[in-house]
């Protein structure tokens, strides 16, 4: 699966729902290894009820991370497939 690049500032505040439309919250950054640029995590802010419930990877100042591989599509929304955050 490829998604085509985007400018870094292009997806920052963007919703981030599941592909069943249950809404996670909004880009607040991305994380990547700085050695080989490889994307690693968008990090959410203000995460709605359902993601909190979800159990997913924080950071050390307690933000939610979600894979950037379990992205899907990038448009008007980031959408993120459900089964790729367990």
């Amino acid at each position: 699966m490829s998604i085509e690049k985007k400018p870094h500032r292009e997806i920052l505040n963007k919703p981030v729902v599941t592909k069943e439309g249950k809404k996670l919250g909004t880009i607040k950054d991305i994380t990547f290894e700085t050695r080989t640029g490889e994307l690693i995590h968008i990090v959410i802010k203000e995460p709605s009820p359902y993601s909190t419930q979800l159990n997913l990877e924080r950071s050390n100042q307690s933000e939610v991370l979600i894979p950037y591989s379990a992205i899907i599509a990038i448009g008007d929304f980031v959408v993120v497939s459900e089964e790729d955050l367990m």
